[in-house]
């Protein structure tokens, strides 16, 4: 296990010391379009984000008999991050509820009175310019209880959700996205997409734009960040949904005459979302007026005996709930591939 710089493939590793994790827990009503994301039960993937948020504060769930897993039976990345704070513990684990159908038991929950959002295809029909100000101000009032926050997600069809983002504000992405499948449905998110920026035009400003395609955690963690990163690091855990977080707090500071103080800010992600051969989150990253510090980090589920986890390193779930992050975290302790892959497979035994 280690980790390197995206664009440089050279060894680098997350800040030193303990970090808070966050989790930004969403739905979207994109993820009730038939198979356009397999990132929970079929059904019942509206409660993956409850699940995730439970699983990882309390190494079980209550609002459902089981963890969210793929149609596949791969598990949520919710195991990699919570086998990373058994072995290395986080200075705290909390949940920002940005628009969730069932409250997460037993967790220190933010509630920001967000609602889940529509379909992107109907429109989402969020108030983008408000969900972005919530995060702002989250931004300015978070007392950080360790020496850097780790921020991660749980937002079904989020992907989904992001390339449309992306797209609406003019980022030539539009091939860059990844998916928690193996092989990408590529014909239901374009034709998702394809609608949901039908429904927007030149004359909106880009808060209008994104009031109609977007998703409450992408903005509301855009504006956390700006405010969040003036007083400390922050590490964006996730692949190429919280790449096009980036992109919005980007393309935004024009019109809040104000940016991300990118000193103070590292994203990180999967070796599987990195190597991707469907999506290209260097490329992404690139888009951004600055180079951001963009960190990924090697584990392998080669030496697993419990089979279904062999399906990560095919290409399955490939990153969420902080998993890239929790990785570099991992690492920064020295904990091995061996050691956390047992830590995991310990953790299924005893679900």
């Amino acid at each position: 296990m280690q980790t390197y710089n995206i664009f440089t493939n050279e060894i680098e590793s997350l800040p030193q010391g303990k970090a808070d994790f966050i989790l930004a827990a969403s739905v979207t009503k994109t993820c009730e379009i038939e198979g356009i994301t397999q990132a929970g039960i079929p059904g019942m993937i509206p409660l993956t984000p409850t699940l995730d948020a439970e699983y990882i504060t309390n190494e079980k769930v209550f609002s459902l008999g089981e963890l969210a897993e793929t149609p596949t039976g791969v598990p949520s990345p919710a195991l990699i991050t919570r086998a990373t704070h058994n072995l290395a513990n986080f200075s705290s684990i909390e949940i920002f509820d940005l628009g969730l159908v069932k409250k997460p038991q037993n967790c220190i929950l933010h509630n920001f009175g967000i609602s889940p959002s529509d379909s992107i295809d109907k429109g989402a029909n969020i108030d983008a310019e408000a969900v972005f100000n919530k995060g702002r101000e989250a931004g300015k009032k978070y007392e950080l209880k360790g020496n850097y926050l780790i921020l991660g997600e749980s937002t079904p069809a989020g992907t989904t959700t992001a390339t449309a983002s992306a797209l609406a504000l003019d980022y030539d992405v539009k091939e860059d996205f990844s998916s928690s499948f193996k092989d990408v449905p590529n014909s239901i998110k374009e034709q998702t997409i394809q609608v949901a920026l039908s429904h927007i035009n030149d004359d909106m400003n880009n808060f209008e734009k994104l009031s109609y395609v977007s998703d409450n955690m992408l903005l509301f963690c855009a504006g956390f960040l700006m405010e969040a990163t003036k007083r400390f690091h922050v590490v964006l855990a996730g692949g190429t949904q919280m790449a096009a977080c980036l992109l919005i707090a980007d393309k935004l500071r024009e019109d809040v005459l104000m940016r991300i103080n990118h000193n103070n800010l590292t994203l990180a992600t999967t070796a599987w979302v990195a190597k991707d051969e469907h999506s290209n989150i260097a490329h992404i990253l690139k888009q951004l007026s600055y180079t951001p510090h963009a960190l990924y980090t090697t584990f392998s589920f080669e030496e697993a005996e419990i089979p279904v986890l062999h399906k990560y390193d095919e290409g399955e779930a490939k990153e969420g709930v902080g998993a890239g992050a929790a990785l570099a975290y991992a690492n920064n302790f020295n904990i091995t591939n061996k050691e956390l892959l047992e830590q995991i497979e310990y953790l299924l035994y005893t679900l």
